[in-house]
């Protein structure tokens, strides 16, 4: 995630492993003999955020066949939830806010529900074992709104004049689908969306078929990589989309169809694939069957998402003219955030600070301040009293998280050497791919591509509140 830029640089502010279920043909799990089912837990456990997500199941996908409204505001469809049981569960949680569930069956057989808050409680006519794949079908609507933050800024749904669009971090999802709303449970995503004829739709992943009825057009999506809830995302409205293929992949770019294509905006978007091939270089292969970028123009997106295989951003990046650096920050998320997601919130800096550093990376491959340059600059004004290793829920989006990540990158790279560097960043990523990660496990994997003890390196870069020597 990267918030407004001040000068040339950015000002940066944005549990475990993929989901999995038995194959549809596998025998069903037996109950033990004397099987005692209990409700999943109405939070995934999140030191920071308690209450996001949920426990008792794990997601594999999301099936969301949807309708919106942008004239009335409303959406109404069906979601088709595919998951597994990770306890005997008597009933489960689904993360839903302001949108109302109508009707809703597992396995077939009708369920009922609560809805309390943003909290769905689904309590199936009969136990799930500990192992078993089920479906959950829910049909539900209503007027989609925004998640309320005072201190890390609101995210959801939000209305616009020619549509919506749904985006937000750290949650996001629950404003539009009912969801486990926590990135230690990734699922793919299929979007059927249906608006009126000449509104356009983009989202996660390969554009499918569309379908034109009534004056109502269908637009297709798919995500087939499993993705953190928060990556998920919708823009409905008038936007000039170009979609081309890169590296054999869908390219697909959007901006608003008020711009123009020679803008900024659109100039910016253009060099997506060259600054795909540039971190491929540094980090390893894409890790997605798609590319692109959508540039919205609305006065309270002043962020740019990593949004998976396509990030948003808001129009403020672009006010002084091209910016290749917000670019480079969202597309390095697509292998430090999206394809290798957090286990827990904290170690957030994982994320930012590898994005930070792809920015002073390009920066340094474009011919302008290198990576060691930019490392100094910050360094020697950096406030050192904030840390990114536990930075708070509150400072979640802190200058720590993003600066000082970027710093710890930068000096774990000049005190293990470039060759153990390298090594170790596309093994990360390679081993980790679709998966979810703890700054405990990048501190072994960085030992074990040096050979060194580190203990001391980022206990002072992580979480020291002095300055630490500089490498």
């Amino acid at each position: 995630m990267t918030r407004r830029v001040i000068g040339t640089l950015a000002l940066l502010t944005v549990m475990a492993g993929c989901s999995t279920g038995s194959e549809p043909d596998d025998p069903a799990p037996s109950p033990s003999p004397a099987a005692s089912f209990s409700p999943g837990a109405a939070g995934a456990g999140d030191p920071y955020f308690p209450a996001y997500g949920n426990g008792g199941y794990d997601v594999a996908g999301y099936d969301l066949a949807l309708k919106y409204d942008p004239k009335a505001g409303t959406l109404d469809g069906t979601a088709t939830i595919a998951a597994t049981a990770t306890q005997d569960l008597s009933r489960f949680n689904l993360d839903l806010a302001h949108l109302k569930a109508r009707e809703i069956t597992v396995d077939g057989t009708v369920a009922t529900s609560t809805a309390a808050g943003n909290e769905l409680t689904v309590t199936p006519a009969a136990g799930i074992v500990a192992g078993t794949r089920f479906t959950t079908v829910i049909q539900y609507g209503g007027t989609p709104g925004q998640l309320e933050n005072k201190v890390l800024g609101n995210g959801g749904w939000m209305r616009t004049a020619d549509g919506g669009i749904a985006l937000g971090q750290p949650e996001s999802a629950s404003t539009w689908f009912p969801v486990n709303d926590h990135p230690s449970d990734k699922a793919t995503l299929k979007l059927a969306m249906t608006v009126p004829d000449g509104v356009e739709v983009l989202s996660n992943g390969v554009p499918g078929e569309r379908t034109t009825a009534d004056g109502w057009t269908t637009w297709n999506w798919s995500e087939n990589s499993p993705m953190a809830s928060y990556l998920a995302t919708v823009v409905i409205g008038q936007y000039r989309i170009t979609t081309a293929e890169h590296n054999g992949l869908p390219m697909i770019t959007a901006i608003p169809a008020s711009y123009s294509a020679t803008g900024p905006e659109a100039k910016s978007l253009a060099r997506t694939g060259e600054i795909t091939d540039f971190l491929a270089t540094r980090f390893g292969p894409y890790p997605f069957d798609a590319n692109g970028g959508v540039v919205v123009d609305e006065e309270k997106i002043r962020y740019a998402l990593e949004t998976q295989s396509r990030p948003v951003y808001g129009n403020t990046f672009f006010t002084n003219g091209e910016n290749p650096g917000v670019v480079a920050h969202e597309l390095a998320h697509q292998w430090f955030g999206d394809s290798v997601a957090l286990t827990r919130w904290q170690d957030i800096w994982l994320n930012e600070g590898f994005a930070t550093y792809a920015e002073w990376l390009w920066s340094e491959h474009s011919g302008e301040a290198t990576a060691a340059e930019l490392f100094e600059t910050t360094y020697n004004t950096f406030n050192w009293s904030e840390i990114p290793g536990d930075p708070t829920p509150n400072r979640l989006f802190g200058s720590a998280v993003y600066q000082r990540g970027g710093m710890t990158v930068h000096a774990l790279r000049e005190t293990i050497g470039d060759a153990a560097f390298d090594k170790l960043v596309k093994s990360w990523t390679a081993d980790h791919k679709n998966g979810n990660v703890t700054t405990a496990q990048f501190i072994e994997a960085a030992e074990q591509s040096s050979g060194k003890n580190l203990k001391s390196f980022f206990d002072a870069w992580l979480y020291g509140v002095k300055k630490p020597p500089a490498p």
